[in-house]
């Protein structure tokens, strides 16, 4: 071989070395980056990716998810962030910030340990991987200490979530007792078994403001559940005083009012010019008909109708007929007990509450979108936030004229709480539909907005609930002297004749109510009475 063949196969052998040691470091050398692994696995665990996690893991233990899942719910955590610190060799300090429901943001530093594996960067798992003071068999835990709970007053500033208070009040402030299965469902850390909840009324609805928030201990104990070692304290803050609008001499008269009946009885009482409610009265208790009872509302809806009718041009004064039945679509209405007033006018067929007339006025003049309009003006629809529990009234679209006539004297689908009427009264007094609000302090947001009526159609309907109590259906209850109101006798069930509920709803200056008797009869004979005798004691 010559000299030149020498030196070029040489050259080749070395070149095939050095290729064959660069492919060796190629496929032995290490991937990535100790930083970039801890960055990976602290962004898997802020988004609870327990798999990512487990596969940046060297020998992950099979209950990592378990574990991680057990401490975010034991410590009630509802966000986690990681920030990263300065990685060194393997070791990659971070900071955790975890927000523990209705407790605060705890932060800490932990650390991470990492080690090569397979030629990748892993982090090498332990207790301490969730803080650096945990060891195995510990777990993370939080002591509550609840603060003082706060009270519930009335408008005076007494008391009302104290024993001795009348069942109605107590039904409306609710009871406080130990916290149920599905209590600690809805409720979420940091309650615990035992601890003081409240059950029903506002005491349930306002919970966490009343409660206040617990100063808070986080703890690491062991497998007994004993603590080893405090880590962590939140300061709470001491329970809200809930003040609510309840006056105690027109709550007493409210309920003196209707603890007579026999049936069933719910009456609520409004200041027009607030919204803010005065009284809620239930007979008997067990369940709030005043709040979420829903009935139809009868002829105590023709206050709506009116305004419609009024605002299309009908005027108090113009004649109309109220003949003893009506075919409207194929369907025969009826005036109750058959009566007949033939050519009134029309604050006269208010105030006898005539049907036929009310329903062919609505039916011939009005569109159903007109008449959904003005219901939704006096608060149908609306979802109400007073503070306890209470249900919105409900005008549906009617599907076709029978519906739309049935509709406009208050049957059909047509579904109303004492507590709405109460308020299309208060409307009618205020010139304005408010919100109803019993909790005046703190405020409560996503209050419903006030409506304006039109203040000519307003004049008229003062008018003409006036003339119901004076000549009209209700002048036989002898009310008080300025009183207006609207009787109602709401069909229900079925039969020939079904049974009915008794309502009138009214106002007398800045006193705004609505009273219903269920099952009780006609609203004139049974309700207005009621409501002259809450009326002269409430002053």
């Amino acid at each position: 071989m010559s000299r030149r063949a020498t030196v070029i196969l040489a050259s080749c052998l070395a070149l095939a070395g050095i290729l064959a040691g660069v492919g060796a470091y190629a496929v032995l050398r290490t991937k990535g980056s100790p930083r970039q692994t801890a960055a990976a696995f602290l962004s898997a665990w802020e988004q609870n990716d327990y798999a990512a996690m487990s596969a940046l893991t060297v020998a992950p233990p099979p209950d990592l998810a378990a574990s991680l899942t057990a401490t975010r719910t034991a410590l009630g955590v509802t966000k986690a962030g990681y920030r990263l610190g300065t990685v060194r060799g393997g070791r990659a300090p971070f900071t955790a910030t975890l927000t523990l429901k209705g407790i605060g943001d705890w932060t800490y530093q932990g650390e991470l340990t990492l080690a090569k594996r397979d030629r990748r960067w892993r982090v090498v798992w332990s207790a301490a991987t969730i803080h650096p003071r945990l060891r195995e068999g510990q777990h993370l835990a939080i002591k509550a200490i609840w603060p003082r709970r706060g009270a519930v007053v009335d408008a005076a500033g007494s008391r009302i979530d104290v024993p001795g208070v009348s069942g109605s009040v107590q039904q409306l402030v609710g009871l406080v007792g130990p916290a149920t299965a599905a209590d600690l469902k809805r409720l979420g850390s940091p309650y615990k078994k035992g601890d003081l909840v409240g059950h029903g009324g506002i005491e349930q609805a306002m919970e966490r403001r009343l409660a206040g928030t617990p100063t808070t201990a986080v703890r690491i104990v062991d497998q007994s559940g004993r603590p080893v070692a405090t880590l962590h304290t939140i300061p709470g803050r001491p329970g809200a005083t809930i003040r609510t609008s309840l006056d105690p001499r027109i709550q007493a008269a409210a309920a003196r009012a209707i603890t007579s009946q026999g049936k069933p009885a719910a009456l609520v009482a409004l200041r027009p010019s607030t919204g803010q409610i005065l009284a809620v009265a239930n007979q008997p208790g067990g369940f709030s008909r005043a709040l979420l009872g829903h009935y139809p509302p009868g002829s105590t809806f023709k206050v709506i109708t009116a305004a419609a009718l009024l605002a299309d041009g009908l005027s108090p004064a113009d004649r109309i007929q109220c003949a003893k039945t009506a075919n409207i679509g194929g369907r025969l209405v009826r005036n109750f007990e058959h009566e007949e007033f033939g050519a009134i006018d029309f604050r006269t067929a208010f105030a006898k509450s005539c049907n036929t007339a009310f329903a062919t006025q609505a039916t011939q003049r009005l569109t159903r979108q007109q008449l959904a309009a003005a219901a939704r003006q006096f608060g149908f629809n609306t979802p109400l936030t007073p503070g306890p529990p209470a249900a919105r009234s409900s005008f549906p679209l009617p599907s076709d004229l029978v519906e739309f006539a049935a509709a406009s004297f208050g049957q059909a689908r047509v579904s109303v709480t004492p507590l709405s009427m109460a308020g299309v009264a208060a409307a009618v007094q205020a010139g304005a539909w408010r919100p109803p609000r019993l909790v005046i302090s703190p405020a409560l947001p996503h209050q419903a907005r006030t409506v304006a009526l039109n203040p000519a159609v307003d004049a008229n309907l003062r008018s003409m609930m006036t003339a119901v109590v004076t000549s009209g259906t209700a002048a036989s209850a002898h009310l008080p002297a300025g009183t207006a109101g609207k009787t109602g006798t709401a069909e229900y069930g079925t039969g020939a004749k079904p049974p009915t509920h008794a309502w009138f709803i009214g106002y007398r200056g800045d006193l705004a109510f609505a009273v219903i008797v269920e099952g009780g009869g006609t609203g004139g004979d049974v309700a207005a009475p009621l409501a002259a005798t809450f009326l002269r004691a409430a002053g």
